[in-house]
């Protein structure tokens, strides 16, 4: 049984706030890159830079809980003034520890039905 515990974060850019944005995506991915258990640390954004989606993979429920505390401790002010989180679909079978900080940004938990990752 897998442990990977990943997500897609859909966000709308606020008005005015994309070379903000920008900045902080740079900090943001450079922080994870340093993460040991992040796997995967992806955002994508529309051509007219009005929305973001960010496809985040940790090993486990605590590799997710280190990512979670840093973005609290360091980003989480910034990120939101930056954007308004659309849609939030997580991925696998994330601990109640996890549930408990995914849940204040409307997490919807899809567990796994079949297929494979390598």
């Amino acid at each position: 049984m897998s442990t990977v515990v990943s997500w897609n974060l859909q966000l709308a850019v606020r008005d005015g706030r994309l070379d903000d944005f920008r900045t902080l995506m740079h900090e943001m991915v450079e922080s994870t890159r340093a993460e040991a258990g992040a796997q995967a640390y992806e955002w994508f954004i529309t051509e007219d830079g009005t929305t973001c989606h960010l496809y985040d993979r940790y090993v486990d429920s605590d590799a997710t809980m280190v990512h979670l505390g840093t973005f609290g401790a360091r980003f989480a002010e910034r990120f939101l003034s930056c954007v308004e989180p659309t849609g939030f679909d997580v991925y696998g079978d994330p601990s109640d520890e996890v549930r408990g900080v995914l849940d204040g940004f409307g997490a919807v938990y899809m567990g796994r039905f079949g297929g494979f990752a390598r």
